[in-house]
């Protein structure tokens, strides 16, 4: 048969174009393009090793910084804590100096209310003493009609009272 006599011609020439084109594939894209698309793969390999270590040195100094600001904050929460509890024992020690003047002020009051008070009750018992011994005068007056003195009738008004 000719058509396989001729496979072995055919063939060859195709193998020998396909070496060829290869060849030249390989030539252009491996020894003129894949050193340079590795050349770019390594600068931005040694670009992200760079940004990662920068990154990891700017979280180093955020850490750093944080734990300055934490313990600013805490020393300012401390410092605000301690002047709260000063300024309120301050307040309650004027508290308690206004309170106690006014204590003795109301004391004061209450002192010479209780005068007034004892005052008033003396003289209306003077004065209840006075209209019980005229009533009993007056009563034993037209009761028993005698005549008895008023020191008399203010004792016996007083020793009644004493006795409730």
């Amino acid at each position: 048969m000719p058509q396989i006599d001729q496979i072995a011609d055919v063939y060859a020439s195709q193998l020998f174009w396909l070496v060829i084109f290869f060849g030249a594939i390989f030539v252009i894209v491996g020894l003129g393009m894949l050193p340079k698309i590795q050349a770019t793969i390594d600068a931005r390999d040694d670009k992200i090793a760079a940004d990662l270590k920068a990154a990891d040195e700017a979280r180093t100094a955020a850490d750093s910084l944080e734990e300055v600001y934490r313990t600013g904050m805490d020393k300012g929460r401390a410092e605000a804590g301690k002047l709260s509890a000063d300024a309120k024992s301050d307040a309650i020690r004027n508290t308690e100096k206004a309170v106690a003047k006014a204590d003795k002020a109301i004391a004061a009051k209450v002192e010479k209310a209780t005068a007034k008070v004892a005052e008033a009750r003396a003289s209306a018992r003077a004065e209840i003493e006075a209209v019980a011994a005229d009533a009993a005068q007056a009563m034993i007056q037209r009761v028993a009609g005698l005549n008895i003195d008023t020191d008399t009738a203010r004792a016996a008004v007083a020793k009644e009272l004493a006795n409730g």
